[in-house]
């Protein structure tokens, strides 16, 4: 009861804040986040092309996160969390150490984003089991030519085999984890929309259509897709620009940060290449960080000029995409 009490009233504070700092210009910030990602690791066994882990542009170093560090974070952020992303860059689930993550998550509602090429029949029950809340399943075609586009080093085969067997498992075992198809809609694949509603309705899936990061402005024209509603980005004389006035406010920066696999806390998921560290949860509590100095001056930031923030100028806060 008191622990409902307390997430509660963190929710409430935490909201208010939100809500006065808009109005009033000043970056407050009352209580803790309400959600956090955490990334176990930016190693991948794709080649996306968009992708800064997968093209090989990040210039961050790479790793696996220490179970003993997810320990502290969690003992600290647990009593105020309603959810926990354990995703960031790379594939989850070549983490030698995955299934201890969830393990030590398992009183907290948890979502896993995968390409799915490490789910089969040996760890579908693990999963299923695991108290897992979300697996969300990145399948951008409905053939090997599409999908293997964008999913470079990819196996459309192995993927819906891994879909198949965490359904199957889902079944034999009543489990409430919930399996997500998530579709990146580009110019290749727009045209196979139709077909992944149908294939998601016979794997027995949710379905979501996402619209498409492209990190390289110059290769925007080679996915942008053609019906406009899928896109994120529209055609500004010569030049690409988000569909978005990009309003001064932001409700990552008050509920939502994200937790690389080294333990820097960063501000979104926006910011792919750690450029915007606020702290770093070797040396201090989380606490200390997310009321600290850079966070305060960060928040002011968006509150005043969030145009000018080159990571915002991506970001899909306030964009409203309907399919």
């Amino acid at each position: 009861m008191y622990q409902h009490f307390k997430k509660t009233a963190n929710l409430l504070g935490s909201g208010y804040s939100y809500v006065r700092s808009i109005v009033t210009g000043n970056a407050e910030v009352i209580g803790m986040p309400l959600a956090i990602g955490a990334e176990l690791t930016n190693h991948c066994n794709l080649r996306c092309p968009e992708c800064p882990s997968g093209a090989g542009t990040m210039t961050r170093a790479r790793g696996y996160m220490d179970p003993a560090l997810f320990h502290k974070i969690i003992g600290e952020l647990e009593p105020y969390l309603y959810n926990l992303n354990l995703y960031f860059q790379g594939e989850p689930m070549l983490h030698p150490k995955f299934f201890s993550f969830l393990e030590i998550s398992r009183n907290i509602k948890t979502i896993v984003s995968t390409n799915g090429h490490f789910i089969n029949t040996d760890n579908a029950e693990k999963l299923v089991k695991s108290g897992l809340s979300r697996l969300i399943v990145s399948l951008d075609g409905t053939d090997q030519e599409t999908y293997s586009a964008y999913r470079k080093n990819g196996n459309i085969q192995v993927v819906i085999n891994g879909i198949k067997a965490i359904t199957e498992a889902k079944k034999r075992f009543s489990s409430a984890t919930t399996v997500e198809i998530q579709f990146l809609v580009n110019k290749l694949n727009e045209n196979q929309v139709r077909q992944i509603k149908s294939l998601a309705k016979e794997l027995g899936t949710d379905l979501r259509l996402k619209s498409m990061q492209v990190t390289e402005k110059d290769n925007i024209g080679k996915w942008l897709p053609g019906k406009s509603r899928f896109g994120r980005y529209r055609l500004r004389g010569n030049e690409f620009e988000i569909k978005s006035n990009l309003p001064n406010r932001c409700s990552r920066m008050w509920f939502n940060p994200v937790i690389t696999w080294d333990g820097k806390v960063i501000p979104c998921c926006f910011d792919k290449d750690a450029e915007y560290i606020m702290g770093d949860l070797n040396l201090d509590t989380f606490r200390d960080i997310w009321n600290g100095p850079k966070y305060r001056i960060f928040r002011k930031s968006i509150l005043t000029g969030r145009n000018m923030i080159e990571m915002c100028r991506n970001c899909t806060s306030g964009l409203n995409l309907r399919y």
